[in-house]
């Protein structure tokens, strides 16, 4: 199986991808920007100044990882993001950045989601830290999620939204979705502890390192380890 998806692949799954976080209500207006690699220093990235929901194939633009442009197009504002992420990975093969409402009501209150509530939070998301703010567009934005990288699936981004990587553009939607259910039942649970006046139930040492191991019986060795 090719390492990488080939250019006619990776524009249609960014574009189904734009529509998917478009209807999940993840991105408004132009919000957002995904990207695929394609060859070792070649991405496709979305373009400036369109909306995710109405984007086509023929719409993403062309890159090097050195920030050059092949062919025609402007892509999104927030490359330098993108491409801080596959030149410090190689195994990262997809990127996607949007503002989900409450991981980025997270990112705002400073919270990071790194206590798990429930199995699939550290099995699948693991612990998501929170980058430091940066100006949009600026070349602070990819140095403030570099320490992330290598040893994370995502990252908030401070008092902007969410970012997200994986293996390819699916696995990391996959990973953003997951990112925002937590985020969601972390909610909830504090709503339901507040009303309630119940301790939401942690995970033990012991718990925990069953769900370490698991997780890396399936083969995923990032993800770090939650706080007790």
């Amino acid at each position: 199986m090719d390492q990488y998806m080939n250019e006619t692949e990776a524009r249609k799954a960014i574009a189904e991808i734009g529509k998917r976080v478009y209807q999940n209500g993840y991105v408004g207006a132009n919000d957002g920007n995904i990207s695929c690699r394609i060859q070792e220093n070649r991405i496709i990235v979305t373009p400036t100044g369109v909306s995710k929901g109405f984007m086509t194939e023929e719409m993403m633009v062309i890159m090097k990882l050195d920030g050059t442009v092949i062919g025609s197009g402007r892509p999104s504002s927030e490359i330098k993001m993108h491409l801080r992420a596959y030149q410090d990975n190689p195994d990262i093969n997809g990127v996607i950045h949007v503002h989900p409402p409450i991981s980025t009501a997270c990112s705002v209150i400073g919270m990071a989601l790194d206590q798990p509530l429930v199995a699939e939070g550290v099995l699948v998301t693991g612990n998501i830290p929170i980058a430091n703010y940066a100006k949009p567009g600026s070349q602070q934005v990819p140095e403030s999620i570099a320490p992330y990288l290598k040893e994370y699936h995502g990252a908030l981004l401070e008092r902007h939204g969410a970012i997200t990587w994986g293996k390819d553009v699916y696995q990391a939607l996959y990973r953003m979705e997951a990112m925002e259910h937590q985020a969601k039942i972390m909610l909830y649970t504090c709503l339901l502890s507040y009303l309630t006046g119940k301790t939401a139930n942690k995970f033990s040492k012991e718990e925990l390192d069953d769900l370490i191991q698991i997780r890396k019986d399936m083969g995923i060795s990032t993800g770090g380890r939650p706080s007790l």
